[in-house]
């Protein structure tokens, strides 16, 4: 890929810290940079999202996209169609979208509000229409095994030439030992280099055992892009993509209630009265993000409110709680994934709340017994991967 040993980067994880590469143990880098300049946190993102979407692509065929921002995704997600309603509700209504297009809608749809200013991952080679979604996005950064020339010529031109372009070696192998180096010392393990696939759902404990090829599909996204996740952490899918993501909390029912919470929101904001919105002229689709989600909040102040009616042509009107819940009573057929065991069932309450029907977890808990019988209750089918994915 690369006749370069070494990569300087601009700075390492913070301005004041200098002295920052990147190396490969005096071999080539698998890893080119094509447009910009790298920071630490770049490569970060780029090298942990770059492999989520190789494995998606290896365990379902399908092209895959990952958005990611401070070295978790923010969403991740294979190439499935989208309704017209999902393409007004990802801004991408009109456009002409490839099926590499379209995971990277999806991915950066599934939380357009923490997308803002990602590390973008692309499984396959970056066309024309991928490149023209990027380029009209706040981005950071892509990563790809490859751009075509079109492609490669719009990107270049992002951010006033600055935009950082990333190709990398598909194919590298990583050496089985990896190292990391803390407070001075040293300290290795095998990499996580475990295979996700179907064989991740043959162990199906609830008396409901009905799984669906899309469930398994959905599953497969939520398992892999907890492998690439701060942890603790809990994915919620559906449509093959990531709808909620709750990353690097200290309790895993405070995971399951943020991601519930982001996939309600994600669901929320499909509703008519977001997607009729009319905003005032000139307002960037940041901005038109930023009023959704204040429009979904329960409380503002008076100067928050003031500030957020400015940018609307037409005020909308908010939602009741119960107006809420009645339209998330729409929500169903949601996947759930934990990288760990359950160790209560009230995890399983709160992904109850917000469609879920099929769950996949490591098992082995103490409580097991207590969990599946709240799957039980709530009819859903659950599978024990038996494999824990933590990821620091």
């Amino acid at each position: 890929m690369s006749e370069n040993t070494e990569l300087l980067l601009r700075y390492g994880m913070n301005p004041h810290q200098k002295e920052a590469k990147l190396s490969n143990g005096g071999r080539p880098l698998p890893i080119k940079v094509l447009n910009g300049e790298p920071g630490f946190i770049n490569l970060l993102d780029a090298l942990n999202a770059f492999q989520l979407v190789r494995e998606l692509r290896l365990a379902t065929g399908l092209p895959a996209a990952a958005s990611f921002k401070h070295v978790s995704p923010a969403g991740a997600a294979v190439y499935a169609p989208m309704s017209d309603t999902l393409k007004k509700a990802y801004f991408v209504e009109g456009l002409d979208l490839s099926p590499l297009a379209t995971a990277y809608a999806r991915a950066r749809g599934a939380d357009r509000m923490s997308s803002f200013g990602d590390a973008a991952a692309l499984s396959d080679e970056v066309d024309a229409s991928t490149a023209q979604l990027l380029k009209r996005e706040v981005s950071d950064l892509v990563v790809a095994p490859s751009y075509s020339e079109e492609a490669l010529a719009m990107l270049k031109a992002k951010k006033g030439g600055k935009y950082l372009i990333l190709q990398i070696d598909p194919d590298y192998v990583p050496d089985e030992i990896e190292t990391r180096t803390l407070f001075g010392l040293t300290m290795q393990q095998q990499r996580n280099n475990g295979v996700l696939d179907g064989t991740s759902f043959e162990k199906i404990v609830t008396k409901n055992k009905e799984l669906t090829e899309e469930a398994k599909r959905d599953m497969l996204v939520a398992l892999i892009t907890l492998k690439y996740t701060q942890s603790n952490s809990i994915c919620y899918t559906q449509g093959g993509q990531t709808i909620g993501i709750g990353a690097g909390q200290q309790s895993r029912i405070h995971c399951t209630r943020l991601a519930g919470d982001k996939a309600d929101r994600w669901y929320l904001r499909q509703h008519p009265i977001a997607l009729g919105m009319k905003f005032r002229e000139g307002l960037a689709r940041a901005e038109q993000n930023n009023a959704i989600d204040l429009w979904l909040e329960e409380e503002l102040t008076p100067v928050e409110q003031a500030t957020w009616e400015k940018a609307f042509a037409e005020v909308p009107p908010r939602l009741t709680r119960e107006q809420k819940r009645e339209w998330l009573s729409g929500l169903q057929g949601v996947a759930y994934g934990s990288d760990a065991f359950l160790p209560f069932r009230d995890n399983l309450d709160r992904a109850s709340r917000s469609g879920v029907k099929y769950v996949v977890q490591a098992g082995s808990s103490m409580r097991d017994e207590e969990v599946v019988q709240a799957a039980d209750e709530y009819d859903m089918v659950m599978c024990y991967s038996g494999v824990r994915l933590f990821h620091h």
